[in-house]
């Protein structure tokens, strides 16, 4: 099992008070960020006009360092999405809802479907929100050949990874529906409009090829890898989910979410979303005192990471064997 015990076993009151000492957001380290993460991404977007007239091979090289400079945006979306990004909420929804449209996100709306995921996460009743969509093995086999087959479709890498990311950030969250607050639907209008007044001007001065020839690789790329880090966070060998009956908080955290050990290169880039098990833990923590929480306290010593290349091992479990209490692949499934 890739996640261990959670030993020693603190009371509430003890894990409550390692993690105050890293709710404290410092607005030099908040701001600095936006600069080394914003800065280059439009560099790198300038730099992409100019390569079109030497080769869009070279374009698209440097298409896959702006998706990472885009997905290290939308961290710091995500930790304005929970207030942690800094100690003022009317700051954090500025900064978030800019960032958000530069990462063709809308605040309020993932923000409703996040919090959601954070209050359910592993609750094998709540699933459906803000997670990625996993039947237990008895609903699989209750399901028609029909719905295996859209299940089949849908868990499947070419989908999940390669179809689905850009389908979700590129058109669904352009999107409102009769069920969405007035909030959600508003900040969904106005994420649309800041993305028509950046791209209108865009395609005003540049011409609407070549927008889409830079835009669309790196959405594309930071959209795949976006999504294939939510999905390793929360689908992995030896993740914990139970019913509503045996949810615990504490327990959901640290084995219900991955502790996904990266390469110091990607643990930049990605804002340490890896060490997600504290992230779960306390939410309200800057994305810069993430690792530092996880090292400085023996409490966490236990938990077990997920490596990088043994993450890509988890494609291939789709359903939760509440019998086994496991995921499994669909071929240890029988009928």
């Amino acid at each position: 099992m890739l996640q261990g015990s959670f030993s020693p076993h603190p009371s509430r009151a003890t894990w409550m008070d390692v993690i105050l000492r890293y709710n404290k957001p410092n607005h030099l380290k908040s701001i600095w960020q936006i600069v080394n993460s914003v800065g280059p991404y439009v560099l790198l977007w300038i730099l992409m006009v100019q390569s079109l007239e030497i080769s869009y091979w070279l374009t698209l090289l440097l298409s896959i360092f702006a998706a990472g400079f885009l997905v290290r945006i939308f961290i710091i979306f995500h930790d304005c999405v929970h207030g942690s990004f800094f100690k003022s909420k009317r700051l954090n929804t500025i900064c978030g809802v800019i960032l958000g449209a530069l990462a063709f996100t809308p605040f309020h709306r993932w923000q409703n479907e996040h919090l959601t995921h954070h209050r359910t996460v592993g609750n094998l009743d709540k699933r459906g929100i803000g997670d990625v969509k996993t039947l237990t093995v008895e609903e699989y086999q209750n399901c028609s050949k029909w719905q295996r087959f859209k299940y089949h479709f849908y868990r499947h890498p070419i989908f999940l990874f390669g179809m689905a990311p850009i389908l979700l950030f590129l058109l669904k969250y352009r999107f409102t529906s009769r069920d969405m607050s007035w909030k959600m639907r508003y900040q969904t209008y106005l994420t649309n409009f800041i993305l028509l007044l950046i791209y209108g001007l865009l395609v005003w001065r540049l011409g609407w090829k070549v927008v889409v020839l830079i835009q669309l690789p790196i959405l594309y790329i930071s959209a795949v890898h976006g999504v294939w880090l939510f999905y390793v966070q929360h689908q992995f060998e030896g993740v914990v989910w139970t019913r509503t009956a045996e949810w615990n908080y504490q327990t959901m955290a640290i084995k219900g979410s991955s502790f996904f050990k990266l390469p110091a290169v990607l643990k930049w880039f990605t804002g340490n979303i890896g060490f997600h098990h504290i992230h779960h833990l306390s939410p309200i923590i800057p994305n810069y005192n993430l690792e530092q929480c996880h090292n400085e306290n023996e409490m966490f010593r236990s938990v077990k990471p997920l490596t990088f290349w043994l993450a890509f091992k988890t494609i291939r479990l789709r359903l939760w064997d509440e019998k086994r209490q496991r995921l499994v692949r669909f071929k240890d499934v029988k009928g």
